[in-house]
């Protein structure tokens, strides 16, 4: 993908994309921890996607990934650091944000009908002309009766189809409240079996598959609030740049700097050792047909001290008070690889990644140096949530020199492709630059990391933001890298 490309597709996006006080110690906890598992149907991995890429033919099957599978399908994990020096002050105020990932516009209403030509009325008993056979689609419905499963009601969400609204507790997608018991669509309906004679066999259960296509109505808007400096004791997050790969004008006038949000994870193969870092899919790599972006640093606490606030300038002890950490490896998922590129589609469900970075020779390791590490809870129960984000927007209103945070409680459900896990949403006024920003909950009395910012929408009401639910495939590619380091 050229770069003029990825940044076509940038403008398209719509702009924009936490703990209470109680939490912000961060402990040294190293391993992940693991829930309920939240499983989707037996469905294909990509829609789409590039052939040759070695990926199964099924979600389930890719859960099942042993670290040898991993290795064999992400054979370009290794990145080459950026250079010394190479994110001077000048790169890092220039750094564009990247932003998170438009839903999908509603879909255009059909022309209406040109009217029919009247004709007699025929007696109310008289059958139809052409009787429906068995198993052919409906006459649509009159006027003001509800729309079809599937079409959004408001810009950017896909409505519940008509079936029983979920109660006002929170539930995994695999324990959603099943619809009323009706034949499958395209079915007749079996009539009851007269006296005397047996009943027909039932049909074999289909897949299990939100009652409502894994959607909630959409959150609240919640709006971020700036963190008082110093960040020092948040050190485990922090900001990501990145240089997109392309070339021409735009990557020599240095108009290919991407700025994003990351936070500090642990490291269960090095307790207390980590060097890990969690952001999100399209921060570092730009998702089918294209490749890795180069030149990822991360520097966490970024700002800390408030140096560069109000358009002050600084220097790098000042702005960057835990050093700036070059990657050296880097993994995001499948889906994203063989899908990613597009606005509030399937592939958001899986747009994740972790990256590892280099200490300097002989150096503490990241975890050491800011203080400690989040561990990720994978497949956790959706009704145990309360989510609070942290971030660095960057578009407006915001500047990208503060560290925000959006209380924002319960996760709503957002789904673009009902066969996988739905993504959690949250309402949140962050903007571009907080893509990648870590979603975190409380765990055993100790914050966790679940999930980060991938989509965003940012005008109108709500405001909102949604990431993935970081299931199996998750896991695989974060222990993948863990036992890599």
């Amino acid at each position: 993908m050229s770069s003029s490309g990825r940044n076509a597709r940038r403008s398209a996006r719509t702009a924009g994309s936490a703990l209470g006080a109680s939490v912000l110690a961060l402990t040294l906890l190293t391993t992940a921890a693991c829930g309920p598992e939240n499983s989707s149907a037996d469905v294909a991995v990509t829609a789409g996607a590039q052939p040759n890429l070695g990926l199964p033919a099924n979600l389930d099957e890719l859960k099942k990934w042993k670290f040898d599978d991993w290795e064999k399908w992400a054979k370009d994990y290794a990145l080459p650091a950026a250079a010394k020096g190479f994110w001077t002050l000048d790169k890092l105020l220039k750094a564009k944000p990247d932003e998170p990932i438009a839903p999908p516009a509603p879909p255009t209403a059909p022309p209406a009908q040109p009217p029919a030509q009247p004709t007699q009325p025929a007696p109310p008993t008289q059958a139809p002309a052409q009787p429906t056979a068995p198993g052919a689609p409906s006459v649509p419905s009159a006027p003001g009766t509800k729309p079809p499963a599937g079409q959004p009601t408001q810009p950017g969400h896909p409505t519940t189809p008509a079936a029983p609204k979920p109660s006002g507790t929170q539930q995994p997608a695999s324990q959603a409240p099943a619809p009323p018991a009706q034949p499958p669509a395209g079915q007749p309906t079996q009539a009851p079996a007269q006296p005397g004679q047996p009943s027909q066999p039932a049909k074999p259960a289909q897949p299990a598959q939100p009652a409502d296509n894994g959607n909630d109505p959409l959150p609240k808007t919640v709006n971020a609030q700036p963190l008082p400096h110093p960040y020092t004791k948040l050190g485990v997050h922090g900001k990501l740049f990145a240089d997109e790969p392309g070339s021409g004008a735009a990557a020599a006038g240095g108009l290919n700097h991407f700025q994003c949000s990351a936070t500090v994870v642990a490291d269960p193969a090095h307790p207390g050792r980590s060097n890990l870092v969690w952001t999100a899919g399209h921060c570092v790599h730009q998702g089918r047909g294209g490749a890795f972006f180069s030149n990822l640093s991360f520097i966490p606490a970024f700002n800390s001290n408030g140096a560069l606030s109000g358009g002050k300038q600084a220097d790098e002890s000042q702005y960057a008070p835990f050093g700036i950490w070059n990657a050296t490896q880097a993994v995001t998922s499948p889906q994203w690889k063989a899908e990613g590129g597009k606005g509030g589609d399937p592939a958001t469900h899986y747009d994740f990644a972790i990256i590892r970075v280099k200490p300097a020779d002989g150096a503490k390791s990241l975890e050491e140096t800011v203080g400690g590490a989040v561990p990720v809870w994978f497949n956790a129960p959706r009704e145990q949530l309360t989510i609070s984000e942290y971030g660095y927007p960057a578009a407006a209103p915001f500047d990208g020199m503060e560290l925000n945070r959006c209380e924002s409680g319960r996760p709503s459900r957002l789904s673009y492709e009902p066969s996988r896990p739905p993504m959690h949403a949250i309402g949140c006024t962050m903007t571009g630059g907080s893509s990648g920003g870590g979603w975190l909950a409380v765990k055993d009395g100790q914050p966790v990391l679940v999930s980060n910012v991938s989509v965003g929408k940012h005008t109108g009401e709500p405001k909102f933001q949604a990431g993935p639910y970081l299931d199996d495939v998750a896991a695989g590619a974060y222990d993948f890298l863990s036992r890599k380091g």
